[in-house]
């Protein structure tokens, strides 16, 4: 019987290897495995009739039987076939990266958090220096910078290589169309004309692209799972060290709305989670109605009394109430931040998107002094999931893509190669895990850190929007400047873009929805982008981005 790695193989063949359009493949794949052909080995041996048969198409049927016996008498990989020298360079090049990146070949992976480290850049928050910041770069690269710094605040669960993938992914859309628009390029994108076909879409600043699952990768960021809570507890109510534990509590509270004896609840506990000393746990329990919460509430606490001492016990319920229409029900919901601003509201978004109802949780912090940022929602997210593993009732259908990693997937890329020639293995390593064109973070990493390689000097501070392109006075990088020295520059100016998007996007995120902010993203880059020449003459021209107009669009306080 052939496994998921057979179809995965199958199918990189006849994309990467034949030309062939994924919907078109994904067609006569089924085809095949209607007929039992689901691997190359089993198309390979069987007569050319019995893929005619399940194809339906007598040439593209010849041409698949032919490549599948192709395959079997010289197969991919290094243990079998020898490189070019081209290969074996792109292999050392490709050193860091994980075995998530898409690589059919390659070197040994290594692990996400070192991958992902690869993919950060550093981030200078100085206003004053930001402020005394001008640019000389075109327009696509801070295109770039917004959608990587966005994705930060709006997919906080996105690692950065993601981030970076799904930045590059927007950049290339908006090239294509306005390559379109100005007559430099003509036709129907790769995505007009189905290339993308059956893959999921998100939408970043505006635009939407399509998406690849980068199936089973997980990244944690930089906070510490632990096996026991920081804080001191009665040994006897400590959660246990596995995902989800389960602690019991009675309640002494007595009240109209619940029994006098009632029995001890169990709750399902996130394991604590630690980030620059902040601590998160969240926990679980059934309710069944509104006025129960305050008594199990106070359960927990009995229990539990180091909860008292935590910063914030943010708490939402979800649960059926029934109506007066036939004995119809509805959902009740309520929730409260207990100063963890938005974290209600957080928490009962992703109960409803997992369909969570009769469930009280409990998110609770002990702040560390340090602000996390949108590091705080990922958290919180992931100690919900741990917590409602096993109270939930989950469909496939209401699965998000907000909580797995996904690539943004190169279609034009993809529809290019069609028509190029080559080996199947020269093209596996630009391809994704089914033979899919992704865009590369390394590549978009490095985009970014050439295209700010030039700083401007600006004595006037760049403070003023009405100073116009004579006020900052141009003084190119000196040319003896050693290239480590030039780097190093490079990565400054990055840093400060970064930082001003930050500060921006930081200045906003408590007062808009993560939609909200996606929308004006896009204007907020209209408004600072450089003045270039309209129409073809314009098409990458350079001009001044001055930071200080970053920081002017921050959100005014009062």
């Amino acid at each position: 019987m052939a496994s998921q790695q057979d179809l995965q193989e199958l199918i990189r063949l006849m994309t990467a290897g034949m030309k062939v359009p994924m919907k078109d493949a994904l067609g006569r794949v089924k085809a095949l495995q209607t007929n039992n052909l689901r691997s190359i080995e089993q198309i390979a041996e069987s007569s050319l009739a019995d893929v005619t048969s399940a194809v339906q198409d007598a040439k593209a049927a010849r041409s698949l039987h032919n490549a599948c016996k192709a395959r079997v008498k010289q197969p991919l990989g290094p243990a079998t076939t020898k490189r070019t020298g081209s290969t074996l360079e792109n292999s050392s090049k490709r050193a860091r990266q994980s075995n998530d990146t898409g690589f059919t070949n390659g070197p040994e992976p290594v692990s996400p958090q070192e991958f992902e480290a690869s993919s950060t850049f550093a981030v200078e928050t100085d206003e004053k220096l930001i402020a005394n910041t001008v640019l000389l770069t075109n327009r696509a690269p801070i295109v770039l910078a917004f959608a990587v710094e966005l994705l930060r605040f709006t997919m906080p669960a996105q690692p950065p290589s993601s981030r970076l993938s799904l930045a590059q992914a927007v950049v290339s859309a908006n090239s294509r169309s306005k390559a379109v628009s100005i007559g430099i390029d003509k036709g129907p994108s790769a995505d007009d004309q189905g290339w993308g076909h059956g893959q999921p879409r998100v939408k970043v600043m505006g635009r939407e692209v399509t998406v690849m699952k980068r199936g089973g990768y997980e990244w944690k960021g930089d906070e510490e799972p632990e096996e026991q809570h920081k804080l001191e507890e009665d040994p006897a109510k400590t959660m246990t060290a596995a995902s989800s534990a389960t602690e019991t509590g009675v309640s002494t509270d007595v009240s109209s709305d619940t029994p006098a004896q009632e029995p001890p609840r169990s709750w399902s506990a996130s394991r604590p989670v630690t980030l620059k000393q902040s601590t998160f746990i969240v926990r679980a329990t059934k309710i069944t109605s509104p006025s129960q919460r305050q008594s199990i509430m106070q359960s927990l606490f009995a229990a539990n009394p180091s909860l008292q001492d935590a910063t914030h016990n943010a708490w939402a319920y979800r649960t059926k109430v029934a109506t007066n229409l036939f004995n119809a029900t509805t959902i009740k919901e309520e929730s409260f931040d207990d100063g963890e601003s938005g974290c209600g509201d957080f928490l009962l978004k992703n109960m409803r998107e997992t369909n969570a109802v009769d469930t009280l949780v409990v998110m609770t912090r002990w702040y560390g002094g340090v602000m996390l940022g949108p590091d705080r929602w990922r958290i919180m997210r992931d100690c919900l999931k741990d917590a409602l593993a096993e109270r939930l009732r989950v469909t496939g259908e209401q699965a998000t893509l907000g909580d797995e990693a996904i690539w943004g997937l190169d279609l034009e890329d993809m529809k290019n190669k069609s028509g190029t020639a080559g080996s199947a293995s020269s093209r596996s390593y630009e391809a994704g895990v089914v033979g899919m064109p992704i865009h590369r973070p390394e590549a978009a990493k490095a985009y970014l850190l050439r295209s700010f390689a030039t700083r401007i000097d600006n004595p006037s501070g760049g403070t003023s929007e009405a100073d116009g392109p004579q006020a900052p006075t141009a003084k190119a990088t000196p040319k003896k400047k050693s290239a480590k020295v030039l780097e190093v520059e490079k990565e400054e100016n990055v840093a400060r873009l970064l930082g001003a998007l930050r500060l921006l996007y930081e200045s906003w995120v408590g007062h808009l929805t993560a939609t909200e902010l996606d929308r004006r993203a896009w204007g907020w880059y209209v408004a600072v982008r450089p003045d270039v020449e309209s129409g073809p003459s314009g098409w990458g021209a350079k001009g001044h981005l001055k930071l200080a107009s970053i920081l002017a669009l921050r959100r005014k306080e009062g």
